[in-house]
């Protein structure tokens, strides 16, 4: 028996599933987060190409440890999907392989959880070679516990959500050979693991400030992106429309060049699996030296959503990092929004030029927190230095002196850029004794 994964893509040319959401209120979940939480896994549903039908809630002391729901509402589900002719039921939390199990058996559907579903757009998100590795071994990581007994059923699952993978994947049930692909993997991350950790010391080598760009979920990271750095990064009004990282260069309003990352969006409750399996695009993030928190002013629940990618840079130790925050999507934004005064923060729509510069001119001042004053001057035949300055610094003032030709230089540097170095010499009115 085995288990096909169909190719990243297939889901654009397969009719939308029905699908019953189903959720379980619990006393440690406030009403506001609960029904938030349950909103996100409509549009989850939906990112992942479903149609939600209707949405099935019971307040609980705790799940039912076999069938997560109480006997009533399992009732009340089998005849929904009868009288819908649903085709899977997502719910809210993450299931026990024997809750997977029963549920399965009982409803006679596809049943899949918050966690499976949130795989199941990483893999539809997944481009390069490593993300789709990581898609894959997240996946079989997931899966290896819930096999036993499963054999049957997930042999059925010939497509639709909580079925795709990166490529024509073929999984045994035997766990040995499982757990033999997974090993393949992990060895195979561990060398594009390699080529990256090259790529993150050639950037401290040179110095090169790295920016990193946070938030939540289709906040609209990528759009802004693309505006900051004149790239071509995906961007679409869904969930998780990124996954895989990108790196560019921005070139800010003084000339200095800096490096920006577009990173994944951050969820509540992210499947551990997924933090273990992109650890590299994590890792991006680690390495910054300034962040950018997008969020959209115009959610409901952007209050929530900062708290969790707070939460999230708590464990990921990063919360020490300097960040702006960019309440983006102004234009739309909600009637009871009100910024964080407290945050370092602007106002902004990604699509608005003058707002973009206002961000760049954020950075900058930022920068000039940590860096020190310097005023050269520069011999006209130091053409490379010239240009390195223009481009390692932020110039304030770059003025040529035509009776002794040189360039009267002022800004700010960072004391450990390896262009401090060569300034020292032309520093404290040397610039004469050089160019003569």
């Amino acid at each position: 028996m085995e288990i096909r994964f169909p190719k990243v893509g297939d889901h654009l040319k397969e009719a939308k599933e029905k699908v019953i959401i189903v959720g379980c209120h619990l006393p440690d979940m406030d009403s506001y987060r609960f029904y938030n939480s349950m909103k996100e896994l409509a549009s989850l549903t939906e990112t992942s190409g479903g149609e939600v039908l209707k949405s099935v809630i019971q307040k609980r002391e705790r799940p039912d440890p076999a069938f997560y729901l109480g006997k009533g509402k399992m009732e009340e589900l089998g005849h929904l999907i009868e009288e819908l002719e649903a085709d899977a039921i997502i719910f809210n939390s993450e299931l026990t392989p024997s809750q997977l199990r029963n549920l399965t058996d009982r409803l006679q559907v596809k049943v899949l959880d918050r966690t499976q579903l949130i795989l199941d757009i990483f893999a539809q998100r997944a481009k390069s070679r490593e993300g789709k590795l990581q898609v894959e071994l997240a996946q079989l990581e997931y899966l290896l516990p819930r096999l036993s007994g499963k054999g049957i059923e997930m042999s059925r699952l010939g497509g639709g959500i909580g079925t795709r993978g990166p490529g024509e994947t073929k999984l045994e049930t035997d766990r040995r050979h499982i757990r033999k692909r997974i090993d393949d993997i992990k060895q195979q991350l561990k060398t594009v693991e390699k080529h990256r950790q090259r790529f993150r010391e050639r950037r401290k080598k040179n110095q090169n400030f790295q920016i990193a760009l946070i938030g939540y979920t289709n906040a609209g990271k990528s759009t802004l992106f693309n505006r900051l750095a004149v790239a071509d990064s995906f961007e679409e009004n869904r969930l998780f429309a990124t996954l895989d990282p990108l790196t560019r260069k921005m070139v800010l309003p003084s000339g200095y060049r800096v490096l920006i990352s577009d990173t994944v969006g951050f969820i509540e409750d992210l499947p551990t699996t997924l933090i273990a399996a992109f650890r590299s695009t994590l890792e991006e993030v680690k390495e910054a030296d300034l962040f950018l928190h997008v969020v959209d002013s115009s959610n409901p629940y952007y209050e929530q959503h900062e708290k969790v990618v707070y939460q999230l840079l708590k464990e990921l130790d990063s919360i020490h990092i300097p960040m702006i925050t960019l309440y983006n999507k102004k234009d739309l934004i909600h009637p009871d929004f009100l910024p964080n005064h407290e945050a370092n923060s602007l106002l902004i729509s990604a699509f608005d030029e003058e707002d973009v510069l206002k961000v760049k001119l954020a950075i900058e001042n930022q920068m000039l927190k940590n860096m020190d004053p310097f005023e050269v001057q520069i011999p006209v035949s130091e053409g490379k230095l010239i240009a390195k300055l223009k481009e390692d610094t932020i110039l304030r003032k770059f003025i040529f002196n035509e009776e002794k030709l040189w360039y009267d230089c002022a800004g700010f540097i960072f004391s450990q850029q390896p262009l401090y170095k060569d300034l020292k010499k032309y520093m404290n009115g040397e610039g004469e004794r050089h160019a003569t």
